[in-house]
Order: C-alpha cells, then sequence, then structure tokens
C-alpha cells in the first residue's frame, strides 16, 4: 500500500506573518539581508555570503550575462544557463566575470594598420568604447595607443582609414607601471581626469586597463558582489550529461559556484555529478543540486556532498510538471519540510547546508514568507525575466511592451538534460510553456523596492537579520475568505472605474 500524507500541501499564498514586538532600532534602515549561498561548518562562515537573498533561474529567458551582472551590482547572484553549448556558456561566465575588476585584461584589441571599419565592428561585437592599439593585436602585446569614441566620427571619416591616423598615441597617454595598486591607479585617474589608466610593464607590453567607470559603479552599488580579485561573483548551470567537459570550461572561464539543473534531484545521475566533481576538485569547486521536495530528498542530497539544496518542483509558472506527469509538491509545504531537515542534518553533523526556495513566488512578500519557512535564498525565473537584462526581446502587444518568457521543459527551450532519467537524448514531452510576461524595466529599480518590502516586512516581525526572521517568525494559515479581504474588496477602485482609451 503507498504512503498517503493525509494533510495538504500548501502555498506560500495560504500564509501570513504575525506581527511581533519591534523596538525602536528595528527599522528598514537596520536590517541586514546577508545570507550564506554554500555550506558550511558550526563555528565557521560560508565561502561565499550574498548581500541579498536572491538568485537567478537557470533559464535561456532569464539568466544571461548581462543578467549576471546587474545582478551582482545588487548583491545576488545569476546562474548562467546550461542548455546551449559548453563554448557558448563559458563565454558568456567569462563576459560577466571581466565586465568589471580592479585590474582589466583588454578584450577589445587592435593593430595599427586596422581600420575605422574594424573599430566600428570590435564596439558592436564588444560593447566597449574604450580599445587599446597593440603592435600585434593582443591584450597583452607592445601598447602603442588607445582609440575611444572621442577620437573617431564615422559620418566624416572613411571606412578604410587606418587606427594608426586618428588613435591616441602614446606618447599623449598617462600609464602606471607594474606593481601599481587600485588605490593608486584610482588616484592617478581622478588627478588626471582619465576615463581609464592603461598598466604597463617594465618592456611597454600592456598588462591591464583600469577604469574610472568602475570606481563609480562601486560607489553607487555598495551591496555588489566581487571576488577577491574585485569580479563580480557568477554562477552557472551544469547538468547530469556532460559535467566532465563543461565544468572545467566553466572554471576556466572564471565561474564561483555552479548548480546541476534538473527538474527533479533526488536520484543516482546527481549523485554520480557531485561525486565526480568532488574527485577531481575536492571540496573547492562549489556545487548546489536539486530539486527536491522532502526531508528525504534533501538528506541525500546533503550526503552526496550538495553545497546547497534546491527545493521545488512544479511551482514555477511556466512549470507544467505537475500538470503533465502528477508529481509535486505544494512550494510551502516542500520548503517547511525541507529547512526541518536541514536544521536536523545540521545538529546531527555540524555542517550548515543552505536552502533555496526555487518557484511559486507571485508576489513579493512571498519572498519575506519563504525566507521565514527557512529559506536562506531564493531562485527566480519569471521575476527577472521581466528585466531590461534578460536575454530576450521586449515586444509591444496592443500598446503594452512584454517581455518573451519559456520554460526549459517547452518545446522552444528543448532543453532535455534538465529531465533527464537516463534513457534517450530527447524531450519526450513538455514540462513547460511558452509565454509572454509584462515588461518591468530595470532590474535594479526592481529589486530596491523588493528588498524594500522585505526589509520593511522584517521589523514588522521584530527582525533585523534573515536568522532573526526564521528564529522568531510566527506564520498563521489563512483561510479563502480571508485571502480575499486582504486585498481591495467593496469599493469601485478609480484606475478600474477608467474608461477604456
Amino acid at each position: 500500500m503507498s504512503v498517503v500524507i493525509p494533510e495538504p500541501s500548501r502555498t506560500f499564498n495560504e500564509y501570513l506573518l504575525i506581527p511581533r514586538y519591534s523596538s525602536s532600532e528595528c527599522v528598514p534602515a537596520n536590517v541586514s539581508l546577508k545570507t550564506p549561498l554554500v555550506k558550511f561548518r558550526k563555528g565557521e562562515t560560508s565561502a561565499i555570503t550574498m548581500n541579498i537573498p536572491l538568485v537567478s533561474a537557470i533559464m535561456q529567458s532569464v539568466s544571461g550575462d548581462r543578467l549576471a551582472v546587474a545582478l551582482a551590482k545588487e548583491g545576488g547572484i545569476s546562474f548562467i544557463y546550461g542548455s546551449q553549448s559548453v563554448e557558448n556558456e563559458a563565454a558568456m561566465v567569462a563576459r560577466a566575470k571581466n565586465h568589471k575588476a580592479g585590474f582589466v585584461t583588454s578584450d577589445s584589441n587592435l593593430r595599427p594598420d586596422d581600420t575605422l571599419a574594424d573599430v566600428v565592428a570590435l564596439k558592436e561585437r564588444t560593447g566597449h568604447s574604450t580599445a587599446a592599439v597593440t603592435d600585434d593585436g593582443t591584450a597583452n602585446g607592445k601598447l602603442l595607443g588607445i582609440v575611444t569614441s572621442r577620437d573617431y566620427r564615422v559620418s566624416r571619416m572613411a571606412p578604410d582609414l587606418k587606427v594608426s591616423e586618428f588613435m591616441t598615441p602614446l606618447e599623449k597617454l598617462i600609464c602606471a607601471p607594474e606593481g601599481t595598486t587600485l588605490k593608486d591607479a584610482n588616484d592617478i585617474i581622478w588627478d588626471h581626469k582619465l576615463n581609464s589608466l592603461p598598466i604597463v610593464d617594465k618592456n611597454g607590453r600592456l598588462l591591464h586597463f583600469v577604469f574610472r567607470k568602475d570606481y563609480e559603479s562601486h560607489k553607487e552599488n555598495p551591496d555588489e558582489l566581487l571576488d577577491a580579485d574585485k569580479r563580480y561573483v557568477v554562477g552557472a548551470g551544469i547538468n547530469t550529461r556532460d559535467y566532465e567537459t563543461r565544468v572545467p570550461a566553466l572554471l576556466a572561464a572564471g565561474a564561483d559556484v555552479l548548480c546541476i539543473d534538473s527538474s527533479e534531484g533526488f536520484s543516482e545521475w546527481q549523485k554520480r555529478t557531485i561525486q565526480w566533481i568532488r574527485a577531481q576538485y575536492g571540496d573547492t569547486v562549489k556545487v548546489g543540486a536539486g530539486n527536491v521536495v522532502s526531508a528525504e530528498g534533501f538528506r541525500f542530497l546533503a550526503d552526496c556532498g550538495a553545497d546547497f539544496v534546491k527545493v521545488g518542483i512544479g511551482g514555477g509558472s511556466i512549470c507544467i510538471t505537475r500538470e503533465t506527469k502528477g508529481i509535486g509538491r505544494g512550494q510551502a509545504t516542500a520548503l517547511i519540510e525541507v529547512c526541518h531537515e536541514r536544521d536536523r542534518y545540521f545538529e546531527e553533523t555540524g555542517v550548515y547546508v543552505p536552502v533555496c526556495s526555487d518557484g511559486g513566488i507571485v508576489y513579493d512578500h512571498h519572498v519575506t514568507l519563504a525566507l521565514a519557512m527557512g529559506a536562506d535564498f531564493i531562485m527566480l525565473g519569471r521575476y527577472f525575466a521581466r528585466f531590461d537584462e534578460s536575454p530576450t526581446q521586449k515586444i509591444n502587444i496592443g500598446g503594452t511592451y512584454y517581455k518573451e518568457y519559456w520554460g526549459e521543459g517547452s518545446a522552444r527551450a528543448r532543453n532535455w538534460q534538465r529531465y533527464d532519467l537516463g534513457g534517450d537524448k530527447k524531450l519526450s514531452f513538455e514540462e513547460g510553456v511558452d509565454s509572454y510576461v509584462p515588461y518591468a524595466g530595470k532590474l535594479k529599480d526592481n529589486v530596491a523596492t523588493t528588498m524594500s518590502k522585505v526589509r520593511s516586512t522584517m521589523c514588522n516581525c521584530g527582525a533585523l537579520s534573515i536568522p532573526e526572521l526564521q528564529k522568531n517568525a510566527v506564520l498563521t494559515l489563512v483561510s479563502a475568505v480571508s485571502i480575499k479581504e486582504g486585498g481591495a474588496h467593496d469599493v469601485i477602485q478609480k484606475n478600474a472605474a477608467e474608461p477604456i482609451k
């Protein structure tokens, strides 16, 4: 006889937080949203700590290199999608890692005999307006000059004009020698009102650039998440098929953390993947696993050596796994059970394995509910797909702008690896849909609003940190009638009364 759980599995919409006592110190400005990303032992700290509890989903329509940069600026991490070639994913990781650093290796390089047409093509390809001119056109050739957008006008110059004729030559540049500290480099930039400062060795070969915009960016984004070399922290998705080639390429590109992308993680395939990574790299490579919806599933992945565990099956807005296969669990119930098991595992082993809640988030307050239920951080797909920085097109439909958004289990994504059960290499049936989501503008503005709501709610609960919220939060189930009561009701809203134009 199969096991039947009599209690219904529940969603975030069926819970509310009960306010707790708030002291005068409990104001949003004092709330810390720092949270561990990867496992750590009792008395130690996580090797990667995020400044906000948000990561982006491993999806084609969500996590490209532009979104990785934008989210890292806010203190979170993007997991660049793995349902593409190894080379393309590694290139995305590399672009995000090289977008900002204290010392940047130039990826826009020219030879003196290149032409204006080559300059324009290079700018279109890289998006960078500053290019180094070296004797051999490489990032570490002998520096001869630089080209910026101030050096040429496409409308008034011939496309075949040589770079050597309009570049800013070396004798007019201010450079710094090898060994210059980042602080000194920034001082030189400000003292001489420069936009960039080339760092050269004793033989005049280019080593790095230091950019004014990177300093300004840091001041504008105090929560940005950086590695030891002041580059953005970037994650990447892997699967359980080609990890032996994909993992080394992603690590070489600079990926800080990996995550197995799978609709169901309670499997031998994930165990094999983690075991291979541990055999090759030990604990130096951080890898998350999932997804699971039970205590048993969590313990399996924790024992396998996962650095964090993702929770959620079928709760995503574009996921139809529950519909097509009849498996899954309400996200709130799954999360509560797994987080209880996470805490038991910590008591037994002294190892804390962070839990990521993946799916089921519809409103901003669901993020706070997920944290109160025990999640260390939240993975979001639809939320991030709406922003300028997601990889999809913005489309005008009937006067309203939307962004494209499709599931990894859809025919469009063809991501059979995510639903791999060890059989043929094909997508037998769809477990996701192709859709649109309302366009919402810039990531920065929206994340700031969401995090402001989270901080405010935490203050209502008397919590100044996520661990405090998890320890002290009181949640209550709500009835269908009280859910209706919670929104605007029994009034005619002004915008609803306006005529349709």
